[in-house]
């Protein structure tokens, strides 16, 4: 008997700020790697997530949303990542919303790589009120670029991201696995926990939380079943202490306790949690220091 084929490729999820990405990423290797929430630029990091079925194995890099507007040295890191990882992949998911497609949009579609195949992903479909408006938009957004395919979905609900898996796999070049069978991630278990934590500051504190807020992993302690997590929130401003520890300690606290529920959750074990809140003024905009907090 013949061993089957195996196909791997390396798939990039890009797209402009706050379209989706990682609630792709998560919903189509099932489970949460890549943190979401409703505000823009919460990925800063390139998350590698992966998928094994069958004789596929799918390595999704999810990338920062591309920015147009701001220029300080981590807007630029988090721009130099996306262009990047589109020189290595076999692939391209390129994110826009369903109805939607400005000028960000466009300067994103301009960094396609002409040697990967680009398949155009309309997200956010449950959202169109008018349906029928939906076909129109899918031509007109097929006379943009010679896209490989056009597949619209609903990453938040799942629907037809199926469809999505199989339409990929007809790009995945032959090739031997580059992960195991039950691996989900490259990342580290300390990498995932500063995320997993800055996930909360963004969720809980909304439009408070300021731009220049970050998380350091200073200690990470494997004690059997037990994870030991020694957390700093960084902030820009001495004044913005205040609002990541809330009166009496109260966001602090929240935003510890449910992080820490969410580790358990994904480590499968015990998780201590132990964070506090620390200024390093200019370090989203100082290189050495974006080095040190784990910005490539």
């Amino acid at each position: 008997m013949t061993e089957a084929v195996f196909h791997t490729g390396l798939v990039a999820i890009v797209g402009r700020p706050n379209v989706g990405k990682s609630t792709l990423l998560n919903r189509l290797i099932g489970q949460k790697i890549s943190i979401v929430s409703r505000k823009a630029q919460t990925t800063r990091h390139r998350i590698t997530g992966v998928l094994t079925e069958g004789s596929n194995q799918f390595v999704f890099v999810d990338t920062p949303g591309f920015q147009t507007h701001h220029r300080n040295a981590l807007n630029t890191t988090m721009n130099r990542t996306v262009s990047q990882v589109l020189k290595e992949v076999d692939a391209v998911l390129f994110l826009i919303e369903a109805g939607r497609f400005g000028p960000d949009d466009r300067k994103v579609m301009s960094l396609l790589p002409a040697t990967a195949k680009v398949v155009l992903v309309i997200n956010k479909v449950d959202l169109e009120a008018d349906k029928d408006k939906l076909l129109p938009f899918m031509q007109g957004m097929a006379q943009e670029f010679s896209f490989a395919a056009i597949v619209p979905v609903s990453a938040e609900r799942g629907s037809n991201v199926p469809e999505l898996l199989r339409c990929l796999g007809e790009f995945l070049p032959e090739a031997p696995p580059l992960f195991g069978v039950d691996d989900i991630t490259d990342r580290s278990e300390r990498f995932l926990a500063a995320e997993f934590l800055r996930e909360k500051l963004f969720r809980l504190l909304g439009e408070e939380l300021p731009y220049g807020m970050t998380v350091e992993i200073e200690k990470f302690e494997v004690k059997g079943d037990l994870r030991r997590i020694f957390a700093a929130i960084v902030v820009d401003k001495a004044g913005h202490k205040g609002i990541v520890i809330g009166k009496g300690g109260e966001h602090l606290k929240r935003i510890s306790s449910e992080a820490r529920v969410d580790l358990e959750k994904l480590f499968d074990c015990k998780v201590y949690l132990e964070t506090w809140v620390k200024v390093k003024s200019g370090w989203a905009d100082d290189e050495r220091a974006l080095k040190s907090l784990g910005y490539d």
